[in-house]
């Protein structure tokens, strides 16, 4: 069984900075891409940044310079340093990580539970 935790989220003004983080736990064989996505009410999931294995980043256009991601594979950990945010930002945040549980098993997408931010004064 595998867990996504992630923490940080919260109420911050316009103009402000949060850090988001999430750790993965359980029995996993390998893990390759990590990445954020968010859901804002109305609209669908879209993604906001993600990070291979390698350290390879992607950013949605409307984050690029204002968000950061990184990892720590030794601890299967994925971050979300995120500045400069604006109302447009609030959404509900989600950790995604593509893993393998055991060798020669394709790997699977796993979901953390969300974690709430809300950008307004």
């Amino acid at each position: 069984q595998v867990q996504l935790v992630e923490s940080g989220g919260g109420l911050v003004q316009p103009g402000g900075s949060l850090r988001l983080s999430c750790a993965a736990s359980g029995s996993i064989f390998s893990m390759y891409a990590m990445g954020w996505y968010r859901q804002a009410p109305g609209k669908q999931r879209e993604l906001v940044a993600v990070i291979s294995s390698g350290g390879n980043t992607n950013y949605a256009d409307s984050v690029k310079g204002r968000f950061t991601i990184s990892r720590d594979n030794a601890k299967n950990t994925v971050s979300l340093q995120m500045n400069s945010l604006k109302p447009e930002d609030t959404a509900v945040y989600y950790c995604n990580a593509n893993l393998a549980l055991t060798i020669g098993r394709l790997p699977d997408d796993y979901w953390g539970q969300g974690t709430q931010v809300t950008v307004s004064s």
